[in-house]
């Protein structure tokens, strides 16, 4: 296996797909269920190739990811070939993870208590595994405006 496999509450949404999934492979309800009860390795492999299949899928399409910590914010932006990564550093009293904190590092990205580190790095290992790792370590998809905003910002 690839990534990991899918949770419960991920597969009950995808219900559809899977099912969809399991027929391409000539699998019907009642040879699923058969399946499950007779041979649950098997039926714990086809759950494993649906997700990876779920997970490269969406794994190719992400393009930002950010990770927020107390004191930290890390960005990235995944390109092709490699990773960009926005470190953002704040030496001051707040909590980044509490809204007053974030706001005020919006508005005060050029005080001298915060610093930034930026640099990139060629995929260590194939692009989506590494996206997925830093998802399973606990960074988040994003749309990417914070990791533009603070990019004008360094840039500039």
């Amino acid at each position: 296996m690839k990534y990991r496999q899918l949770t419960k509450e991920q597969f009950e949404s995808l219900h559809e797909e899977f099912a969809h999934f399991l027929a391409s492979q000539s699998i019907d309800v009642k040879e699923w269920k058969q399946l499950k009860e007779e041979k649950p390795q098997v039926a714990e492999e086809e759950m494993n190739v649906f997700s990876d299949v779920v997970w490269d899928d969406v794994l190719t399409k992400v393009e930002y990811l950010e990770h927020f910590s107390e004191k930290t914010v890390n960005l990235f932006k995944c390109i092709d070939e490699e990773i960009s990564r926005i470190v953002v550093k704040v030496d001051k009293d707040i909590n980044l993870l509490e809204k007053e904190g974030f706001e005020w590092l919006l508005t005060n990205a050029l005080d001298e208590k915060v610093e930034f580190l930026n640099g990139e790095k060629p995929y260590g290992k194939e692009r989506n595994v590494e996206i997925f790792d830093l998802i399973e370590k606990g960074s988040s998809i994003s749309k990417g405006e914070l990791y533009e905003y603070f990019n004008r910002i360094i840039t500039s």
